[in-house]
């Protein structure tokens, strides 16, 4: 259930993003800038959450990653925005983005144990997937500033390991 539901969320991020390049109306920068650190907020959140409840060492690994990763990519678009003087513009994906997180760190909150565990890894699988074809198929190419673009690029490399890793981690738990 929380697979479908964290789906959701994802799936707004897509469609959101999607409409818009139908639309011709891409992304702007401020937006990407502001619906990439967004995603990678919530990821953070969850590992902490994970590193909170979890007492199974390879997720406690694979949360510290997470906490990790997204931490030091979010500073590198945090001074990146601010070296171009640009200010992150909040959006209708970032807000659905985090709202439907909160729901799920609800959910998962309630969770311990193994159940706890499979839930978050199977979420974070999800969650990367969809964060991943968003990043490759929506934002980057919708990135004026080559900066930018260069930093989603190696956001995406990151997060594609960290998919990997993710599934291999699911596929371990029952």
């Amino acid at each position: 259930m929380l697979l479908v539901r964290l789906g959701g969320v994802l799936a707004a991020l897509l469609l959101s993003s999607g409409i818009a390049a139908a639309q011709g109306a891409k992304p702007t920068d401020p937006q990407i800038a502001h619906i990439a650190y967004t995603a990678g907020e919530i990821d953070i959140r969850a590992a902490k959450l994970a590193l909170k409840k979890s007492k199974n060492k390879d997720v406690r690994a694979f949360a510290n990653d997470m906490v990790r990763d997204h931490t030091a990519v979010n500073k590198q678009a945090l001074a990146l925005v601010k070296k171009l003087k640009v200010k992150p513009e909040n959006n209708d994906t970032s807000k659905s983005l985090l709202k439907q997180a909160s729901e799920e760190h609800a959910k998962l909150s309630k969770l311990n144990g193994a159940a706890f565990d499979k839930a978050y890894a199977d979420n974070e699988v999800a969650y990367h997937k969809t964060v991943d074809g968003a990043l490759q198929d929506t934002l980057i190419p919708s990135a004026s500033n080559g900066e930018l673009k260069d930093l989603l690029s190696t956001g995406l490399k990151i997060f594609q390991g960290h998919e990997q890793h993710a599934e291999q981690l699911a596929g371990t738990l029952k």
